[in-house]
């Protein structure tokens, strides 16, 4: 007796995510162009069709992918965890989230792909950054927001800031790793890099006789 597809005897949020991850697979190893929704299949075991009813096609895993991703950061950023808690250990939680998920294999996967293929996949390029790193920005802003209306800080351009603090946390350390130079970093190397991101960010470099921030120039 055959034994039935791995994918038909996983409860459905299970092989979700069991889909997501062989597709991330694929990407990482294949890139987006090359990828199939057969090699995923091979993966994974069952139809095309669970994937269709699922995702759509290969661009909706993609945006999937990207999406649930995102939503594993954005959940540091959530109200429900503001209570009692200061801004610093909120964005230091956001931070360590953010660096597991920028060095996964998966998403390094998704960063050389949509490297690779954005200009001749602008619709998708488009998707990435809205779903992933611009929405990571945007909700940062709203935290930054509400931080400045309790008065916890001070600051003209939230969005700018928080675009800012993402650039930071993401380092040239994220380039290296996407360009295959050196390997992702050790569990308390990430530590120390997201302190010092956070701590620059909310303190500066400037020691006690701070200056005044350089102005912009008049266009």
């Amino acid at each position: 007796m055959a034994t039935p597809a791995r994918s038909k005897r996983m409860p459905q949020e299970d092989r979700r995510a069991a889909i997501l991850e062989a597709a991330a697979q694929v990407f990482f190893e294949q890139g987006y162009a090359a990828s199939s929704i057969d090699a995923i299949i091979e993966r994974i075991g069952g139809s095309k069709r669970n994937i269709y009813n699922e995702f759509g096609n290969k661009e909706g895993l993609f945006t999937a992918l990207i999406t649930e991703s995102a939503d594993s950061a954005l959940a540091a950023l959530s109200v429900e965890r503001f209570a009692g808690r200061n801004l610093s250990e909120i964005l230091l939680e956001f931070g360590r989230r953010l660096m597991a998920i920028y060095m996964s294999p998966a998403l390094i996967g998704v960063y050389r792909s949509i490297m690779t293929e954005a200009l001749r996949f602008p619709e998708l390029a488009k998707a990435f950054y809205d779903k992933g790193p611009g929405r990571a920005s945007g909700r940062l802003a709203e935290v930054l927001e509400e931080a400045k209306s309790r008065g916890e800080i001070q600051i003209d351009d939230c969005n700018k800031a928080a675009d800012h603090l993402v650039g930071m946390l993401r380092d040239n350390l994220h380039l290296q790793v996407i360009l295959g130079l050196r390997p992702p970093p050790s569990p308390a190397e990430a530590e120390a890099l997201v302190a010092s991101a956070i701590s620059i960010f909310l303190h500066g470099i400037y020691g006690g006789d701070r200056r005044p921030a350089p102005k912009e120039r008049a266009q």
